[in-house]
This record gives C-alpha cells, structure tokens and sequence, in this order.
C-alpha cells in the first residue's frame, strides 16, 4: 500500500452484526476512523457499549469504543458516514435497508462484502443498490478475498481485495482496511466479476462439504475444485466479459481454495452435513448461521436457464438441495462429468 493518509478522519458505517461485520470493524479500528456500527437489535448495541465486545459473534474481540459506535439506527449510522459496508447475509439485505430511501446513499461511497445473491430477486449485491436506490456504479464497489472472520479475531496475515469502477473509491477503501495483518489489493473494474465469484465458490463449498460427507477424500476434491474453477471462469466470460482477467489471483481461486478447505467454511460445514443425511432444515437449525451458497445456488440456475451454460457442479448442488435428488445418485452424475 502506498496510498497517503485521508486529510481529515474518515467515517465507515458497518452494516450488520455478525462475524464478518465485527470482523470488518476490528480491522477499521486498527486505523484512524469513526465506525459507526449498525445493528437490528437494541439489547446487542447496549451489550457492545458496556462490555466492549460483541455478544454473539468473535467474543473475544476487545473493540475500541473510541472508534466504534455501535447503534440500531440505520439512517443515523448512514448520516455520519463517509463510507457504507455492507456485512450481512444477503438474504437479510432487503430487510435491513427498508425504510432506506436514495437520498440516504447520496454522497456515499458504499461496498459490499457481501458473499451472495439477493433471494427471490436473483441479484447480486450491487445490482440491488443500482435498482432499489438509484445508486451509481461510480459509488459501488465490493470487498472480497480469502479471509474468514475467525483468522481476523487471531491476528492472522490475511489479504482481501478492493474492486471498483474507478480507482479512487477502491484505493480509498483498500487504505482504511490495511493493517498489521491485512493486506490489500485493487483490482479496477471487475466489481460484478468478483462478485459473481464470491457467489460461485460459496456453491462450490457445498458441493466439496458434501462429498466429504460422503467419504470421499483429498484426491476426489482437487479434482471438484479443478473443475469448479473452470465453471467459475465458464460462468463469468459469459456474464461479465472482461478482458486481461486472471481468475488465478487470490479474489477467485483464493477465496475459492480457502472457502472449499478451511475449517472455518459454513457452506463447506453445511454440505458436509447433507452429504451425512441432514435434511436440508435440520443442518440450517444445527448450523443456526447462514450458509450463502444454499440461496446463492438457486438464483444462479435460475439464471443459467436462460444462458444454458455447462455448470455441472453447480447442477450437482441445486439438484440434491433443491430437486430433492439423492447425493448418491447425484454424485454418479457428476463423477462421470470431471476430468
């Protein structure tokens, strides 16, 4: 990073409460910035302000209060900021920004490190905040890469990358979450590219948890995920063409590998309990977190009727969560399909 320092301290509002959102705000307050951190409910924001730390989620975060506002107002957190993450499930999206009008986005740079799809809508992120409230691309951008919550609230070297239409917003936001152990990285342009990425690995994840669940081991998942990368690039060329991408760089494949190996993955958690036989709503009780690929996986085939593209990874996952099809069979299918 070389970027010069901000001339007045900038403002972030953290849109959600989970550990990504807490784990994006730990990071923000290791500079100089005001958060101001959004939360739906009254009873965590007062936990947070007299114990310093989040109740539910990477408890042992000690958060700095000096820096960071926790609140449940949305459009006061919006008000005062300079810029807006958005941190929470995509499927909690809609809900969280009702009562929001365009005028509250006005000015604001916003991006979102959101991982999936906007159920019934089918839309990514994005696309949601350019049709719901008018927001330009100029005032979009995305943060993605292979980095779990987990390994944020350990201190653990990390890298996360930047997209946006232009440079200055992305450069922006890239000097604000360069810390001590994270690294960042800009990619100019590609912001629905690697959004559609983050969607794609999170489906991918279900599919390596499920055969995992089925005991199929090391050698079976390098292949899937060999395959899946090709997928992934299949599906992007055809969507979003881009040229001089590399879908080898960490915002693709590393969030990709990290997402289908980690210990750490929920989707990887929640496909390996249906490859053991939980029905679909008991791993979602078991599990009691949101597993993006489960909604993400449904919107992209629905998607894909109309593209007719070859995606048979994505096909194996929607036919077993969604067609109510049986791993085993299933996965005969998809066997036959790798190379």
């Amino acid at each position: 990073m070389s970027e010069q320092p901000s001339p007045h301290m900038p403002s972030v509002a953290v849109i959600g409460a989970g550990s990504w959102a807490t784990a994006i705000v730990k990071i923000l307050s290791e500079g100089p910035v005001r958060i101001n951190w959004w939360m739906r409910s009254a009873e965590q924001t007062e936990y947070i302000l007299e114990y310093s730390r989040n109740p539910k989620y990477l408890s042992d975060i000690d958060l700095d209060l000096n820096k960071v506002v926790p609140t449940h107002d949305i459009k006061d957190a919006i008000s005062k900021s300079d810029f807006v993450i958005l941190a929470l499930p995509a499927a909690y999206v809609s809900e969280a920004l009702q009562g929001l009008s365009s005028t509250d986005f006005q000015g604001k740079l916003i991006f979102s490190a959101i991982k999936g799809m906007i159920p019934g809508s089918d839309q990514l992120v994005t696309s949601y905040l350019q049709e719901s409230f008018g927001v330009s691309t100029d005032q979009i951008g995305i943060i993605a890469g292979p980095c779990h919550s987990e390994e944020v609230a350990m201190e653990r070297q990390s890298y996360l990358t930047i997209s946006a239409s232009t440079m200055p917003p992305a450069w922006k936001m890239a000097h604000l979450l360069n810390c001590r152990y994270i690294h960042t990285h800009v990619i100019e342009n590609d912001v629905q590219g690697i959004e559609y990425s983050t969607v794609m690995k999170n489906i991918i994840s279900l599919a390596v948890g499920i055969t995992r669940g089925m005991n199929y081991g090391d050698n079976f998942q390098a292949v899937l995920v060999a395959n899946a990368m090709q997928e992934i690039k299949r599906f992007l060329d055809a969507t979003v063409p881009k040229e001089n991408r590399d879908t080898n760089e960490s915002a693709y494949l590393g969030d990709l590998l990290v997402t289908a190996y980690s210990q750490f993955s929920r989707n990887r958690i929640f496909g390996q309990m249906i490859g053991k036989g939980y029905t679909v709503k008991s791993a979602q009780l078991e599990m009691n977190m949101v597993a993006e690929g489960f909604f993400a996986v449904k919107s992209l085939m629905k998607m894909n009727e109309s593209l007719g593209l070859d995606l048979p990874v994505c096909a194996f996952v929607h036919k077993i969560l969604y067609e109510y099809s049986s791993p085993g069979r299933e996965i005969r299918v998809l066997e036959a399909r790798l190379h």
